[in-house]
């Protein structure tokens, strides 16, 4: 079974740093490490989240350079085109729901509608399980809902389904702020989420983007919004 931890010189390939940068983010607390023998290690699926959790407040620039650290690693993989794999099938405009909760189960009601996911439970509880522990609700009114660990015995293929409301409601965004733009991210492995996360987050980190979701009244105009910023990146 292959190991679930990085030492210090794997985890600095994998970020693109030096060893004594690794070093020093964990000496202060700034990476999630821990000493064996006078040695650190670096548990990959809490690496996954310290990125996570980081991909949610970086700029475009700071977006760019983690993607293209992401997209190195994977460099035998095809690279992630969002907008293949959010379709007209998986986006609703408007969600009806008024409550987290609810909002949560329209999102994968229409993921499972389309056919991308095969157990609508366990989805909807291990989203619930991930909100619960830190919100996904940006300051920006985006929600970017997944389950804590990617679920790939019940999902076809990595997908992401869409929906807004035409109020915000509150989502546990920070100082207040209100959520009216859900995706709900599907993917089949850690490093496939996180270069998903990260694509995503550099497009709906354009305003113009943004304002364009909330005036669409239709699925196709919502693709060709995110299209159009995905080739432009």
């Amino acid at each position: 079974m292959p190991t679930q931890d990085f030492d210090l010189d794997a985890l600095a390939a994998y970020l693109h740093l030096t060893p004594s940068q690794v070093e020093r983010l964990a000496s202060r607390d700034n990476i999630p490490g821990r000493k064996v023998a006078g040695k650190w290690k670096f548990s990959k699926p809490d690496i996954h989240h310290w990125l996570e959790h980081r991909i949610g407040v970086f700029d475009d620039s700071e977006l760019e350079r983690v993607e293209g650290v992401l997209d190195r690693h994977g460099k035998h993989e095809e690279p992630v085109r969002i907008c293949d794999m959010l379709h007209e099938s998986t986006i609703k405009i408007p969600i009806t729901s008024r409550s987290p909760r609810k909002v949560i189960t329209e999102i994968c009601d229409v993921a499972m509608l389309a056919g991308y996911l095969w157990d609508e439970p366990k989805m909807i509880d291990a989203v619930l399980q991930r909100e619960n522990m830190h919100s996904t609700a940006l300051d920006n009114g985006v929600a970017l809902l997944h389950p804590r660990r990617p679920l790939p015995s019940i999902i076809s293929e990595g997908f992401l389904a869409m929906g807004r409301t035409y109020q915000g409601i509150p989502f546990g965004g920070s100082r207040g702020s209100l959520t009216d733009v859900f995706f709900l991210i599907g993917s089949i492995d850690d490093p496939s989420h996180l270069r998903t996360l990260a694509r995503l987050s550099r497009i709906i980190n354009d305003n113009a983007v943004l304002d364009g979701i909330r005036d669409a009244d239709h699925a196709e105009d919502v693709l060709s919004l995110m299209r159009e910023r995905e080739d432009a990146i």
